[in-house]
């Protein structure tokens, strides 16, 4: 395969999604339209002190035909990277490599879908439900999100907005380190996986698949769950991790 291309973007706005989430929003200087798949992820070239860097972010905008993407990252004490892209500021030029990864679901797919996300891990699952939607999907797209604490909850008024809007949409969260006044789901994402396919399933839509991305323990540890105790054939099973 030939390698991804490599453009120049800027960023034309930013924004804290959470504490320690930011959303950076780039577009292509030439204005060409920026073709992925929903899933796909992009390197930037960072002009860092120590010399040029690589950080690769999963895109986190659906593929609309625009010429540009968003990206959320957050900030990791110590991290050249992502402390430069928090504090990099808007009309920035920087060059993008891709896109790139095969962790994707197509846009024809139209099979009951579980998206299984924590951290930023949400924003390939985003972008494949926004797509999903825009294509007029009516199959279901269930998202479980974890997280740590309530304020961590990525994106939040907008999957809630989806889920009042569109019938085939449904948006879980569960907070590993709640607060006694939550009344969501507690623990982790994996505690409630089982139960969730099996409600998925009993819909009668079809096998589900599963999309799960985070760090690796959570993504190992929902994968044997699914693969290994309940049986879920492989090719159900999707992930991808950033660590």
């Amino acid at each position: 395969m030939p390698p991804p291309p490599t453009f120049d973007v800027r960023l034309t706005r930013a924004r804290l999604i959470s504490p320690s989430v930011r959303e950076l929003a780039f577009e292509r200087i030439d204005g060409t339209p920026f073709e992925f798949q929903a899933g796909q992820w992009i390197s930037l070239v960072l002009p860092l002190p120590e010399g040029e860097g690589r950080r690769s972010y999963s895109i986190a905008s659906p593929p609309d035909g625009r010429a540009g993407f968003d990206l959320a990252v957050t900030k990791v004490d110590g991290g050249p990277g992502s402390t430069y892209l928090h504090d990099l500021e808007l009309g920035s030029v920087l060059r993008a490599i891709g896109p790139a990864g095969f962790f994707t679901r197509p846009r024809d797919a139209a099979h009951p879908s579980l998206f299984v996300g924590t951290g930023t891990g949400v924003t390939p699952l985003r972008s494949m439900m926004l797509d999903a939607l825009h294509a007029g999907d009516q199959s279901p797209l269930w998202l479980l999100f974890g997280a740590r604490h309530e304020h961590d909850q990525l994106y939040r008024e907008e999957l809630e907005e989806l889920a009042r809007n569109h019938p085939n949409v449904r948006v879980e969260y569960t907070l590993s380190r709640a607060k006694d006044e939550w009344k969501g789901r507690t623990g982790y994402v994996q505690t409630h996986v089982h139960h969730l396919w099996n409600e998925l399933a009993a819909k009668g839509n079809g096998p589900p698949h599963v999309y799960i991305c985070g760090l690796e323990r959570m993504v190992g540890a929902v994968r044997d769950l699914l693969r290994k105790q309940m049986g879920i054939d492989r090719k159900q099973v999707h992930s991808e991790r950033y660590d």
